[in-house]
């Protein structure tokens, strides 16, 4: 019916070039029907009739930003809002374009415009929170999604950003009803987009349910460009090769968690058989670790300012073999690109831990600790398993000098339990145990992050409850990279999060020679502290249930000298652990990029 449309609008055109509402109701349907080059097209020959019409540059504006093209987007919202200045959707739509500019201020203020037009726009209300969120207004953000849910109870995406803000705040008042309506959600309501990240983070989720939870995130925000790449139909040499061609895409080649890990692995690449491309969606922060990045890989190449579209062909004219998307589900994902299919083969790792789904990854590397057989089937890729763990380590981390625990505003002989773990990873259920052990040994005190003033106070409060001294909860604020490393030493013993626990953050931990007690769970982002451990050789750290690791936690802080010959461990015997042997994880992850490789030739699955 709607191709039946678009012939007749065509047909009208001929007939009546200079109608300016045939192209308006042209560019319309494209839009609709996902073309948005043919529908800028359209919007452009309107106004070129009707110059200054304040819909026809909405329209213009929304099919640029489709396009990903958000500053061309932003410049035409805002020639609509001069002719027009009363347009609500012009407002917010100016708004989520200067969001994806990274310009959150100003996209607040927007949105702030559109409220002022409509009080009751629920949508403005949760955009206004995501905004507020990036800035670090957790309460103001909060807030917003609380009115937005006043008013549309059933928006959905609202409800799990409240939730994940609420958890990364520690307010925990009705947190059991809000993830059990949340869970329900995913598995009754395949249209609503619940973020996958977020779920992860939820007590009680199970690895079939974060699979369902990705497999409807997918379905609704990817649809249309799983379609454009079936349309697109890259298509790929089955031909053996000297040379592979890995393509790393990230937004995340700067400071960030993940130079801790790969950057030494792509250093050490064996350039005979690989060749590495570095694909960076996300900001130049002009630091060390970014001219680092720029320099590890054998062409690095800024797509930040390509859509979608035009990043997928500037893959595939590299001639990628294996793109290794190394984001994920997390922020400022573009994964969008793996759905266009521009390498022969797409892997999921590293960055977001559980399923994206086949549609956009053929492959989901793990260990056989992390997903043991018995879970395959919640993984909608192939798994591909590497044989000590899946997470490699960066040997070059930069560390400072050691500080004293004095200056670290820790007492000098109590016992320090730590988790440097983000706040929205603890459970009312782990603070149970983490109080009962601060119970049991009263010259002890736990370390945390002090990720936000409201999780501070909500987190003393709680250990109030509980009948804990709230000075026993001390909080290090945030220091470098150099720093947060020396003054792991100062602690005795980390304390692991369940269900999301530690990644980088335990292997930061084991390669200061803090030994880490974690509980491991079903789901992959539960088991990763016990994979990380297993390869430092210290299984004797991971538990099963929060019984157990209690206990050990306990056992461990009342016989110091076990708790020394642990960390002895750990210090003599690093740089030989698989867990920090990055040459060997190099050649452990090429030996399953060769596989891969040889398994697609075959027409297997990979």
């Amino acid at each position: 019916m709607q191709s039946q449309r678009i012939e007749q609008l065509q047909h009208a055109i001929r007939r009546n070039p200079d109608d300016p509402a045939l192209h308006y109701d042209l560019g319309g349907l494209l839009l609709e029907i996902g073309r948005p080059e043919e529908a800028v097209a359209s919007y452009r020959a309107a106004l070129h009739q009707a110059s200054g019409h304040p819909q026809i540059l909405l329209q213009l504006g929304n099919a640029l930003a489709a396009l990903g093209k958000h500053a061309e987007a932003a410049e035409q919202f805002r020639a609509s809002l001069r002719s027009d200045p009363k347009q609500l959707a012009a407002h917010y739509n100016l708004g989520n374009a200067l969001r994806e500019l990274g310009q959150p201020e100003q996209a607040a203020a927007c949105y702030r415009a559109a409220l002022k037009l409509d009080p009751r726009d629920a949508e403005s209300y949760n955009n206004l929170g995501n905004v507020l969120r990036e800035m670090g207004k957790l309460d103001e953000a909060i807030a917003c999604y609380r009115e937005a849910l006043r008013l549309n109870p059933r928006l959905h995406y609202a409800r799990i950003h409240l939730l994940h803000q609420c958890q990364q705040v520690c307010d925990w008042a009705g947190l059991d009803e809000e993830i059990a309506e949340i869970r329900r959600i995913v598995r009754e309501e395949p249209g609503a987009p619940i973020s996958p990240f977020a779920f992860l983070a939820l007590p009680g989720a199970t690895a079939a349910e974060q699979r369902q939870c990705s497999k409807n995130w997918v379905a609704n925000r990817f649809a249309r460009l799983i379609e454009d790449g079936k349309r697109l139909a890259y298509r790929h040499a089955h031909q053996d090769k000297a040379k592979l061609k890995i393509g790393y895409l990230s937004a995340d080649f700067r400071q960030h968690p993940l130079a801790w890990l790969a950057t030494e692995l792509m250093e050490l690449h064996d350039r005979d058989s690989f060749e590495v491309y570095g694909y960076s969606y996300g900001p130049d922060d002009h630091t060390a670790a970014r001219l680092r990045w720029e320099q590890v890989f054998d062409h690095f190449c800024d797509i930040r300012p390509l859509t979608l579209h035009e990043a997928a062909a500037r893959i595939h004219a590299d001639g990628i073999d294996i793109l290794v998307d190394l984001t994920g589900f997390t922020q400022s994902s573009r994964s969008g690109i793996l759905a266009l299919r521009p390498a022969a083969i797409q892997v999921n790792w590293l960055g977001f831990p559980s399923t994206m789904g086949a549609s956009l990854a053929d492959t989901l590397i793990s260990d056989g600790f992390i997903t043991p057989p018995d879970q395959a089937q919640h993984y909608g890729e192939e798994l591909v398993l590497l044989p000590d763990t899946y997470q490699p380590n960066d040997r070059q981390r930069p560390m400072a000098a050691i500080p004293s625990r004095a200056q670290c505003g820790l007492p000098e002989h109590d016992f320090v339990f730590c988790c440097f773990n983000q706040t929205f990873k603890i459970t009312p259920q782990l603070f149970d145990v983490w109080m009962n052990l601060l119970s049991s040994i009263s010259t002890s005190v736990l370390w945390l992050l002090e990720c936000n003033p409201w999780a501070k106070t909500n987190l003393q409060r709680e250990a109030r409850a509980r009948g804990i001294d709230p000075n026993r909860l001390i909080f290090a604020p945030r220091v470098t990279i150099e720093q947060h490393l020396a003054r792991h030493r100062c602690a005795d013993l980390m304390l692991d999060t369940l269900p999301y626990n530690a990644h980088t953050t335990t292997s930061d931990a084991l390669w200061m020679g803090l030994p880490v007690v974690t509980c491991a769970g079903d789901t992959f982002a539960s088991r990763v502290a016990g994979s990380l451990l297993r390869a430092a050789g210290l299984p004797q750290l991971v538990t099963y249930n929060l019984d157990d690791y209690r206990a050990l936690a306990l056992h461990l802080a009342t016989h110091p000298e076990e708790l020394k010959k642990l960390k002895e461990k750990l210090q003599q015997q690093r740089d030989s652990l698989p867990l920090f042997d990055t040459p060997r994880f190099a050649k452990n992850l090429e030996q399953a990029y060769g596989t891969m490789w040889q398994r697609w030739l075959q027409g297997q699955n990979c």
